[in-house]
């Protein structure tokens, strides 16, 4: 299945995960986002529908390969009040 990244969870994503960082394999971005969907289910994809992804600290892609210990990080919409 690949390498075995860090991802990491704020806001949303955290909340529908029940986690703030956990261990997930992938050889990509993508691969790692599915094994989050896989995990975590529904509610979880609709956050991710709506968040931007990084890599290591950059925007980046589905496509984007990721090695061991890497770091994705879901960021989901600001709401403010």
């Amino acid at each position: 299945m690949g390498p075995v990244a860090v991802l990491r969870l704020f806001a949303q994503a955290r909340e529908s995960a029940g986690a703030g960082s956990v261990d997930m394999p992938g050889a990509t971005v993508g691969d790692v986002l599915d094994s989050a969907v896989e995990r975590f289910g529904d509610p979880f994809q609709q956050v991710l529908a709506g968040s931007k992804v990084w890599l290591n600290g950059n925007p980046a892609d589905r496509q984007a390969p990721v090695e061991a210990d890497d770091e994705v990080a879901v960021l989901p919409p600001v709401s403010g009040g």
